[in-house]
């Protein structure tokens, strides 16, 4: 599978500073220190519908992550999954009367579309659970055969007390654990499972759904955590940098990824830190597709919002706060943008080298993206009252912006 094509990020002068960052593992913040190679996993979509503002915002987080390692003069390894085949998938195929491989293919199509828009950074390894499959099944077999699985009635689950660090991801307790299991596609009730939160590995072929060959395993298709697993695996391999993802996949997904690799390979932990971007509303409610309460990066294109302007109200919030979406905070956004382009029109400026460190500074420090533009509107704002005289300025702004927050000016 291919990702979308990457913008040109500007060279800035000088270099950029390590990454500070939260991590929900140690509840605090650590510094990363990646070597010449950052590694990084981000869980992608489930292609059942169009980028919404929640997608985007998890995605602008870890652009910038991206963003504040190139500016160390670093390479980064950046990895995302599609999990192309999933019972949301499914369900919205046959209520919608579509065929389930090409609504796939035409959601990611446009997740393709609103990324390139927003400028994001690509993944180098762009991967569909679908041609994971391959990979999948030997780790699901491994698992089976080192007594840390079980079949029952034909599924494969994975057995969490064969990991002694279960729950060192989210931290949370058992009866807590339970209950988003079962808000968040686990099965905590099925009778004959050994614990009520073993996941799924691998479903037993269903009537009038999709399956592939699984060896020994029978024919079906693989579980959620798996795919992640198999995918980031093959491409980073264990200990890499960072795991990434919404707040809400905290809990099954990272937990239970990181404790089928943890078991699969005997090394701790999966990854040196776990990174989440909170929750966007609307009208007082999560923004999911379940709720249907959804605004569409694609829709406001169509509606000739600057994908910039999107991007800017992106950036507007800490990515770890959850926040509302609403006309003010997209009006708000399309200003800033104006004045921005403004400041950085002039031939002249005041002198840019402190705001490049102030970015700098801000973007290291737990991506606070709204310290970064708060920035960069002292300048603009000092540019529209007194001017400047350094003929670099405006130019060096708009580098700063481009490569720094992905804004282009």
């Amino acid at each position: 599978m291919h990702a979308w094509p990457a913008s040109e990020v500007p060279a800035l002068p000088g270099k950029g500073r390590d990454l500070q960052i939260h991590d929900t593992a140690t509840q605090g913040k650590i510094t990363l220190d990646p070597g010449p190679v950052a590694r990084l996993y981000v869980c992608g979509i489930t292609p059942y519908d169009a980028t919404h503002i929640g997608h985007a915002a998890t995605y602008n987080a870890f652009d910038l992550v991206q963003r504040v390692w190139l500016d160390t003069k670093r390479q980064v390894h950046y990895v995302q999954n599609v999990t192309d085949v999933d019972d949301p998938l499914l369900e919205r195929a046959l209520r919608d009367g579509h065929d389930w491989t090409e609504l796939a293919e035409r959601e990611t199509a446009l997740f393709r579309e609103d990324m390139t828009a927003l400028r994001m950074l690509p993944p180098q390894h762009y991967v569909g659970a679908v041609e994971a499959i391959p990979g999948i099944v030997p780790l699901v077999e491994r698992l089976r055969d080192a007594g840390a699985a079980y079949e029952l009635d034909g599924d494969v689950y994975f057995s969490v007390e064969a990991d002694p660090n279960f729950g060192q991801v989210s931290n949370l307790d058992a009866a807590a654990m339970r209950l988003l299991s079962a808000e968040r596609g686990g099965d905590p009730d099925r009778p004959g499972k050994k614990n009520p939160l073993d996941p799924m590995l691998w479903m037993a072929a269903r009537e009038g759904e999709p399956s592939w060959d699984g060896a020994s395993l029978g024919r079906g298709r693989p579980g959620w955590h798996i795919e992640c697993v198999a995918i980031a695996l093959e491409h980073l391999g264990m200990g890499f940098d960072i795991q990434g993802g919404g707040s809400d996949l905290a809990f099954p997904h990272h937990e239970m990824g990181a404790s089928h690799a943890q078991v699969l390979t005997g090394e701790f932990p999966m990854a040196k830190a776990y990174v989440h971007a909170g929750m966007v509303a609307l009208h007082g409610e999560k923004m999911s597709k379940s709720k249907g309460n959804l605004v569409f990066v694609s829709k406001l294109r169509r509606d000739g919002v600057d994908p910039a302007a999107i991007r800017l109200a992106l950036l507007a919030h800490h990515y770890r706060a959850d926040w509302e979406w609403t006309d003010d905070v997209l009006t708000e956004a399309v200003a800033r943008l104006g004045r921005w382009r403004a400041a950085v029109s002039w031939p002249d400026g005041p002198s840019a080298d402190a705001l490049v460190d102030e970015v700098r500074a801000a973007l290291a420090d737990d991506l606070d993206a709204p310290a970064a533009l708060a920035a960069v509107d002292r300048w603009a704002a000092l540019q529209a009252d007194t001017g400047g005289d350094d003929p670099s300025a405006p130019g060096l702004v708009s580098r700063t912006v481009d490569a720094l927050l992905g804004v282009a000016l």
